[in-house]
């Protein structure tokens, strides 16, 4: 089916309900400018009784692709990489417990004297009692991106929807930093963003969220609240599913 395209969303007249009860938030690495802005996002979406986990990447610290790239072993650069999520993961859970979240880190390596170890049943738990969960360190293994890891942990919580945070306001037809008649998607089919190669995620973790049925929903983490008006269904964003009717 083909895709929709929008350039601007109607304001709703009333405030809805939050749309779903789990939810995981895939964010890019972050940095001390956006580390509290984005803690109060994730906080106003857990006051509205909905279970937040979170896997952020590690990129403003190490970026293990880019330094393989320069002549670094691959699986060393992506430990690397893994290690600086770890460091992002620690920072946004002192953001959250600072405004009065209640937040755990598990990562997929073990590092018992600053975080749990990844125990599915227990990041399970911990999301049944309200807290957030944040996931580190990707899938403990070299040659997998925070993408997939993002994917794989929304399948194995039982995620309704994975929300993927970026730069911008949704997927569009071409950069619209650049190209002023940039067109954004309302909605689009996974098969569609694999074929039209948009890197919105790596394939695998496309390919993992249409095999679960699992929506993703692209929107803009910088924006000021538009984590908890994107929950609501209202904002700027582009919706990637199954089936796409015009």
């Amino acid at each position: 089916m083909s895709s929709t395209l929008t350039q601007s969303d109607a304001p709703s007249a009333e405030r809805p309900a939050p749309r779903y009860k789990r939810v995981l938030l895939k964010g890019f690495g972050i940095d001390l400018a956006t580390l509290d802005a984005v803690a109060s996002d994730v906080g106003e979406v857990v006051a509205q009784g909905v279970e937040v986990c979170l896997v952020i990447g590690g990129g403003n610290i190490f970026r293990g692709l880019s330094m393989a790239g320069k002549g670094m072993e691959r699986a060393s650069a992506d430990y690397m990489g893994m290690l600086a999520t770890v460091m992002n993961a620690l920072a946004m859970q002192s953001a959250l417990e600072k405004i009065g979240v209640h937040t755990r880190v598990q990562s997929a390596i073990p590092m018992d004297a600053i975080c749990e170890p990844y125990i599915r049943r227990r990041a399970l738990r911990h999301l049944e009692k309200g807290r957030v969960v944040i996931f580190a360190a990707g899938v403990g293994a070299p040659f997998f991106t925070t993408d997939t890891g993002a994917a794989l942990r929304s399948a194995e919580m039982g995620c309704e929807a994975l929300f993927k945070g970026t730069s911008v306001d949704g997927v569009y037809t071409a950069d619209p930093k650049k190209d002023a008649t940039a067109q954004r998607y309302e909605r689009m089919s996974y098969q569609e963003v694999l074929a039209k190669d948009l890197r919105v995620m790596d394939a695998s973790a496309i390919s993992l969220m249409r095999d679960n049925a699992i929506p993703i929903i692209v929107f803009s983490i910088r924006a000021r609240g538009s984590f908890l008006n994107v929950i609501k269904g209202e904002g700027l964003h582009t919706v990637i599913t199954h089936d796409v009717k015009n």
